[in-house]
């Protein structure tokens, strides 16, 4: 499995914008699909979008048209631009990557790592 970390997350006023990103080590990241994931307090962690290894993406109802997925082989890093942000995107978002797309939007990994908050302020 592919070893990512996470980063770029903070505190935000509703409407504003942050970029994560997704970093990964090794020469296979290209193969991988990568998944977007986030929990907040209380609630189970959901799969916020996912890439494929050809480029397709795909996006919770709740996000789309105000998050944009984005890979960049030659970085080994995925990004999620997220605009329009609302208080209720508040959570800890992590990245996972499988070269099955269906594990990713499975999700069902084991060691999910520290993640990276993010706030919305209302």
């Amino acid at each position: 499995q592919v070893q990512l970390v996470e980063s770029g997350g903070g505190l935000v006023q509703a409407g504003g914008s942050l970029r994560l990103s997704c970093a990964a080590s090794g020469s296979t990241f290209s193969r991988n699909a990568i998944g977007w994931y986030r929990q907040a307090p209380g609630k189970q962690r959901e799969l916020v979008a996912y890439i494929g290894n050809d480029g397709f993406t795909n996006y919770a109802d709740s996000v789309k048209g105000r998050f944009t997925l984005s890979r960049d082989n030659a970085k080994n890093t995925v990004y999620l631009q997220m605009t329009r942000l609302k208080p209720e995107d508040t959570a800890v978002y992590y990245c996972k990557g499988d070269p099955s797309l269906w594990a990713v939007v499975g999700g069902s990994f084991k060691n999910w790592g520290q993640g990276t908050q993010v706030t919305v302020s209302s």
